[in-house]
C-alpha cells in the first residue's frame, strides 16, 4: 500500500518540530471527550485488518463449515458489526456514532494456517470512525477465539491495525 499526502508528514505522524499534544485531555491534564461540534460532517471511512492464527485443523473445519458450534465466520461477523456500532462503549473516550455501512469479510489463509479479517466502516459525521474499523476487528477475532477454544486454545490474534482512513482535516492516509 502506499502513504498519501498528509498535512502531518509520513505516516500522519506531527513533524518532529512541532509539539504532539493529546487532545484527550484538557490543559490540566484531566481525560476528556473532544469537542467536536465545530467541526463539519464530512464523509469518513476507515479500514482495520487483524488474524487470528491456529492450527491446521481447526481452520479447516471452519472452512468447510463442521464446527460443532455452528457457522463460525458468520458469528464472527455479526460480532464485528456489533463491535462497530458499540465502540463507544468498549472505549471510555470515543464519540457514539451513527455508522452509514459496516462490513467484515475474512479471508482463509492455508498456508498461514490462519482467518485474515478485514473491516471497511463509514459515517458522514464530525469525527473518523478508525476506532470503529479496529474494534469490529477486534470483535471479530475475539467471536472466532470464543467459537473455536475447545479444541485449540493456543489461537493466537494479531496483527489488528489500521491500514486507511479517509475524510476530515486530516485527510487520507494509507499504511505502506
Amino acid at each position: 500500500m502506499t502513504l498519501t499526502e498528509d498535512p502531518r508528514g509520513p505516516g500522519g505522524q506531527a513533524e518532529a518540530s512541532e509539539p504532539a499534544t493529546l487532545s484527550h485531555f484538557d490543559s490540566a491534564g484531566q481525560a476528556r471527550m473532544v469537542d467536536v461540534s465545530s467541526k463539519a460532517s464530512t464523509l469518513r471511512e476507515a479500514v482495520a485488518s487483524g488474524s487470528v492464527y491456529m492450527q491446521p485443523q481447526t481452520l479447516e473445519r471452519i472452512r468447510q463449515g463442521r464446527h460443532a458450534k455452528g457457522d463460525v465466520l458468520a458469528v464472527a461477523q455479526i460480532a464485528g458489526i456489533t463491535g462497530a456500532k458499540r465502540t463507544s462503549d468498549w472505549i471510555p473516550l470515543c464519540h457514539p456514532l451513527g455508522l452509514d455501512a459496516v462490513e467484515v469479510g475474512f479471508e482463509l489463509d492455508a498456508v498461514a494456517s490462519c482467518v485474515r479479517i478485514t473491516s471497511r466502516v463509514r459515517t458522514m459525521g464530525r469525527t473518523g470512525v478508525e476506532m470503529e474499523a479496529l474494534c469490529a476487528v477486534s470483535a471479530a477475532a475475539l467471536a472466532i477465539y470464543d467459537m473455536c477454544k475447545a479444541m485449540d486454545r493456543g489461537m493466537r490474534i494479531s496483527d489488528i491495525c489500521l491500514q486507511e482512513k479517509r475524510g476530515g482535516r486530516s485527510g487520507t492516509w494509507i499504511r505502506e
